[in-house]
Parts: C-alpha cells; structure tokens; sequence
C-alpha cells in the first residue's frame, strides 16, 4: 500500500519575517496614514512634514536590509506597498485637500494623476529590478515626486504664501508635474554611486557642512528647493543629450 509521504513544513526562518528592516518599512506606511489624517484635519504643515519623514524611513530599510544580509521578498512587497501610501495616496490627498479641492473635479482628477503615476511608476520598478543601470531610474522617483508636492505645501505654510493669487493653480501644476514625470522614460540620477567608505577629497567634507548648516536654517526652502532642481535635472540631461544627437557632423578635412 503507498502512503503519501506527510507534507514537509517550512522551517520557522521561512515562516517569520525580517524584523529589523520592516519595521522602517511600517513606520514610513504610518507616517504616510499619518500624513493622511493630518490632511484630513486641515493641518497641512505637519502632513507635509509626514512625507519627508516617510521619506527619510524608505530610505533607510533597504539600507538596514542589506547591512544586516535580511533581504526578502515579503520585503520589497510591503516596502512597494507602503511607498504606494506614502508618496502616491498621501500626497495626492494633501494636494487635494489644501487646492485642488477648490477647482472642482478638474482638481481631483489631478490628484488621482499623481496618484495612478505612482503606482505605475512601482510597479514598473519592480518589473525592470535587474535589468537596467543601476546609475539611472527611468522616471522620477515616487519618493521624489512626493517631495515636491509636500515641499510646495510646507514652504507656503512656512513663509505664508497661501493667499497668494493663482495658488490653486501652481499647485495643480506641481501635482500634474509630479504625477506625469514619475511614468516618463527621462532618466534620473540615482545616487547609488556614492559610497561612504570610499575616500573624498577634503572639500567634500567643507561641502556637506555648509549643506548641513543650510539644511538646519531653512528646512523647508533648501528641502524643496532640492527636490526641484532634481526633478528639472532629467530633463535638463535629456535635452542635453538630444543636443548632441542632432549636432551636424564636422566637414570632411580636404
């Protein structure tokens, strides 16, 4: 008679999670929720403020991941899952919330643009992992077009622009920037060549404190303002590229 061999459970390693890099990973997903209420509560500032922190989170676990050899799947899933939160539901709501409320449904369809780019944009990064140069993304990185639109939100809050004229307008243009760059194929640097424990020039070192000093000065200005130089960055190279694409080739020398 043939008896089944009984089913070989998954060893307790296989079965548990990494908890050291998810726990970044959860505390980026609450300040995204967190985000979201403050939004919903009209505290504009401080959901702003949210979405850098999830930012500086996201950053991190893949970081702490790799230092601690705990990569997973389950990983990069919820990491996907909790970007898709924090950079693409987050911001769209606080947009929505703060403006583009008073623009009717133009202004809603806007926001669900940054929101939908979003999850395209993760979802195409999780299909390209391995097949591209690791230098470049192919378009904005979510965290990064969420960074303008929260930047936008805490510089007016930060230096009292929100009664300008035309505002609604500027930041449905931010929002409709941000949302569309993420699924373009411009290519972003990805900062992945730098590495700690290389060795730097000493000016290097008098470069990261005057950023830092600028840094804890103006928070909100240098913040957004770098966020937007990188987001125009991509396009800037790719027009410099098409301008050396449609360059007329040198006469023939004789």
């Amino acid at each position: 008679m043939h008896i089944d061999p009984k089913p070989i459970k998954p060893s307790l390693r296989r079965q548990g999670i990494y908890l050291l890099p998810n726990s970044f990973t959860l505390a980026a997903l609450f300040a995204g929720f967190y985000a979201i209420v403050q939004a919903m509560n009209q505290n504009f500032e401080h959901a702003a403020v949210a979405i850098f922190i999830a930012m500086i989170l996201d950053g991190m676990d893949g970081r702490v991941a790799r230092l601690t050899h705990s990569q997973s799947a389950f990983g990069a899933e919820f990491d996907s899952l909790s970007d898709m939160v924090s950079f693409g539901v987050a911001p769209a709501l606080i947009a929505y919330e703060w403006m583009l409320k008073d623009l009717g449904k133009l202004g809603w369809m806007i926001a669900f643009i940054h929101c939908a780019g979003a999850a395209l944009r993760l979802a195409r990064f999780n299909t390209m992992i391995g097949s591209t140069d690791k230098r470049w993304f192919i378009g904005l990185p979510s965290p990064a077009a969420a960074a303008l639109v929260a930047g936008l939100v805490w510089i007016c809050h930060a230096y009292g622009y929100n009664d300008l004229p035309g505002l609604p307008w500027v930041a449905l243009g931010f929002t409709a920037f941000s949302g569309i760059t993420m699924v373009t194929n411009v290519k972003f640097w990805s900062f992945k060549e730098i590495h700690l424990r290389r060795r730097v020039p000493f000016v290097m070192l008098l470069a990261l404190v005057v950023a830092l000093m600028l840094l804890m000065s103006e928070p909100p200005l240098v913040l957004f303002g770098f966020f937007v130089c990188y987001a125009l960055s991509g396009y800037v190279m790719a027009l410099m590229g098409l301008g050396k694409k449609t360059a007329p080739l040198p006469p023939p020398q004789a």
